[in-house]
């Protein structure tokens, strides 16, 4: 609890700070306050969903996990057909309709008994969550105008905000652990959906961009620049679950730090996250400073992840000054990481087809986020210390290709490689 508090006072710091950075009174602030209210409300369902379906519906560990991977794969599909239909019929209303749906598959949960059926609620889910993304992706590029990176780097920040908000809540009602608890987080999550399409309602109904005669409908599976940018941009983000995953399990297995420190590490990995991706995304605008943005996070990992592998075998004291200071350097890698996905996903996108081109950006991320469990866990804790090595090299490579990948999609792209977004 006195890591809990500690957290806490973190965030309320944190969120005071960037308290000021809230655009003024029109769409941008509209839309960053429908992504808080909806990500406070992912906060308190996803910290405690496995214990909900778990202890309270009575699932083992593994058929919640088979369920979720099914699931996950279901939701491959949609985001590049919804993107589409965003594209071609604005993307507010196809959010709108598709956080509707997420509104009712959250609440169903609550009268989840058996396996089946959380397999089937899961999957709508999800397939509603990957369609939400792709049309969240082409709104945000409408609303940010000129910048939709500033404008992405801006939202993210208020977002990493409200899921540390929703998490702090969650803790609670894990604390009381009964299914009164349980419930009230999940209703607390459909709400917010809700209130997310509400806050919506003040967004403009962006109608679609006209296409350019002799351009495919689906560009975005033709386009191999793009393609490949997909693939690399889903291939960095192996590094998402590294603080959220593997470093708990490796604190836990692998070294004589205190189980307090995996609190510590999650509330400096969200502290930083949350200061620096303002500053940071805002000065990653074009193609040709993701590309560049891309190598800083490579390089980042590649310092930070033998940090980590230095953590086995060493005294307490020592185990939790290595774990600060590399998940630090991982944070400010994960800022960069995330700001040149922002400048290179929508600036490489025509703007008549950002949703389309975001669903695939989408099916990459999450093809990956799919396999990373297993990548992870059998790279770094199987492999150990030599793991750590090997996986801060990997992305060290992929970082290294941002910049001539950048260059190859501006050859097909003329004026796309040094003008901002937009």
């Amino acid at each position: 609890m006195i890591e809990l508090r500690r957290a806490k006072r973190m965030t309320v710091r944190t969120a005071a700070r960037i308290g000021g950075a809230l655009p003024p009174r029109g769409p941008q602030r509209s839309l960053l306050l429908s992504s808080f209210v909806n990500r406070v409300g992912n906060g308190l369902f996803n910290t405690a969903s496995v214990l909900y379906f778990t202890r309270v519906v009575h699932l083992s560990a593994a058929q919640v996990g088979l369920g979720l991977t099914i699931a996950g794969l279901v939701g491959l599909f949609a985001g590049i057909p919804a993107g589409d239909l965003a594209d071609r019929r604005g993307p507010r209303g196809v959010m709108q309709l598709t956080l509707a749906v997420q509104a009712l598959t959250m609440t169903a949960f609550v009268f989840v008994h058996a396996w089946a059926a959380f397999t089937l609620i899961a999957s709508l889910d999800l397939l509603a969550g990957s369609a939400n993304n792709a049309a969240r992706g082409a709104l945000i590029a409408r609303v940010g105008g000129d910048r939709p990176a500033a404008f992405r780097a801006r939202l993210r920040t208020f977002v990493n905000v409200g899921v540390v908000c929703g998490t702090l809540g969650a803790a609670f009602a894990v604390q009381i652990d009964s299914r009164a608890a349980y419930t009230a987080l999940i209703l607390a999550n459909a709400a917010s959906y809700v209130g997310c399409g509400l806050l919506l309602l003040r967004v403009p109904d962006y109608q679609a961009l006209p296409r350019p005669r002799r351009v495919s409908r689906w560009a975005a599976l033709a386009d191999r620049p793009f393609a490949a940018f997909a693939l690399l941009d889903g291939a960095m983000g192996l590094q998402y679950p590294v603080a959220s995953l593997l470093l708990p399990v490796w604190i836990a297995a692998h070294t004589h730090a205190p189980r307090w420190t995996v609190a510590a590490v999650y509330a400096v990995n969200s502290g930083v996250c949350a200061l620096l991706q303002l500053r940071i995304g805002s000065a990653v605008e074009t193609p040709r400073e993701g590309g560049r943005a891309l190598r800083h996070a490579g390089l980042l990992f590649l310092v930070s992840c033998p940090l980590m592998a230095l953590t086995a075998d060493v005294p307490p004291w020592a185990a939790v000054l290595l774990l600060l200071v590399g998940i630090t350097l991982h944070s400010v890698g994960e800022v960069w990481q995330s700001s040149a996905g922002f400048a290179l996903g929508f600036g490489l996108a025509p703007e008549h087809a950002q949703g389309q081109y975001q669903g695939l950006v989408g099916l990459g991320f999450d093809t990956c986020q799919a396999l990373a469990p297993a990548i992870l866990t059998t790279l770094c804790l199987g492999l150990g210390q030599l793991g750590w090595l090997l996986l801060g090299v990997f992305f060290a490579v992929l970082g290294l290709l941002g910049p001539p990948l950048a260059a190859w999609a501006a050859r097909t792209r003329p004026d796309a490689l040094g003008v901002p977004v937009g």
